[in-house]
């Protein structure tokens, strides 16, 4: 219940959108967010702008006392709200056109309908590399290999260049992101590391396809399908070729929803997901957790997260 002047200017960026609700938004929607987040600090700035002009006109008249003193201030935190909607003052504006050149925020995000695609939904979003420990991009660690995309190049899973294997991955990548409370360009940087933009898929002599893009192996918990194949581990650091299983699915969907429960639903990756705008926090998160044994892993997952082929595919 509010009590004083003070109490309406402390609660005043809590009335149209609490807290709690802003961090949900800033999760599942992180230029939506960092919008709302904006357009809150602004209504704060107009509110204390209104607050000093009222503080410098006389207050002498007969029916000014603590209640209209109290009533005024409802009206201008009210006022404050409603004059930062839509385009407002521009301070918020400002704002964001400053996160994107930080590099906080994907390039179109200062345009209020930047998440929104035609027909209402959510748009393609590009999150550069958050800043907060932030791993040096400018060369390839040593020894670090990376999987380069084709333009055009067509794999074995009808996949057409890095663009197509957006296409093809984007709504079903988007559904498990959602669930995780990341950015869905990260799953797909990680199913392109592991897959070598789909060039590399894990199928049976047959040629079967596991649809398993992420290199997930079939450990004693799995009671579904599962393909042999070989890969790489790690032991002491030195690279050794190995047969494992892995699981096998029915779709790209099936195996996206079966990744996200993984990570999810086991204490391991609960940092890699802790960070959901940091992609260097999300690849030593799951690095740290045992996803694989590579000890460059975390660098080169969070390279192919920022590379300049997955932003231009996603555009």
């Amino acid at each position: 219940m509010i009590t004083s002047v003070s109490d309406i200017s402390s609660r005043l960026a809590l009335d149209a959108q609490s807290v709690g609700q802003l961090r949900l938004q800033a999760r599942t929607d992180p230029v939506a967010g960092a919008r709302a987040a904006a357009q809150q600090f602004e209504a704060l700035f107009l509110n204390m702008m209104l607050k000093s002009m009222r503080e410098a006109t006389p207050k002498e008249g007969l029916f000014d006392d603590a209640n209209t003193e109290m009533y005024t201030s409802m009206l201008d935190a009210q006022l404050a709200q409603s004059l930062s909607k839509g385009k407002g003052i521009g301070l918020a504006d400002m704002m964001l056109r400053q996160m994107k050149l930080q590099g906080v925020l994907p390039p179109d995000a200062a345009r209020p309908d930047a998440a929104t695609a035609p027909g209402g939904q959510t748009g393609r979003q590009f999150l550069p590399l958050a800043t907060s420990n932030p791993i040096r991009l400018n060369k390839p660690p040593s020894g670090v290999d990376l999987p380069a995309p084709t333009p055009g190049a067509s794999g074995a899973a009808g996949f057409s260049g890095a663009a197509g294997f957006i296409d093809k991955l984007w709504p079903d990548a988007a559904d498990a992101a959602r669930k995780l409370g990341v950015p869905a360009h990260f799953l797909l940087g990680h199913a392109a590391l592991e897959s070598g933009w789909g060039k590399h898929e894990i199928r049976d002599a047959q040629g079967n396809n596991s649809y398993n893009l992420f290199g997930i192996k079939a450990g004693k918990g799995w009671n579904g399908a599962v393909m042999e194949a070989q890969t790489t581990e790690y032991v002491n650091g030195v690279a050794q070729k190995k047969t494992a299983l892995f699981r096998a699915y029915g779709s790209y969907a099936e195996g996206l929803k079966d990744y996200a429960s993984l990570l999810k639903n086991n204490p391991r990756y609960a940092s890699a997901l802790a960070q959901p705008l940091d992609a260097s926090g999300f690849a030593r998160g799951l690095q740290q957790g045992g996803y694989a044994s590579d000890p460059l892993y975390a660098d080169k997952l969070a390279r192919v997260i920022n590379s300049d082929a997955l932003r231009q595919a996603l555009s």
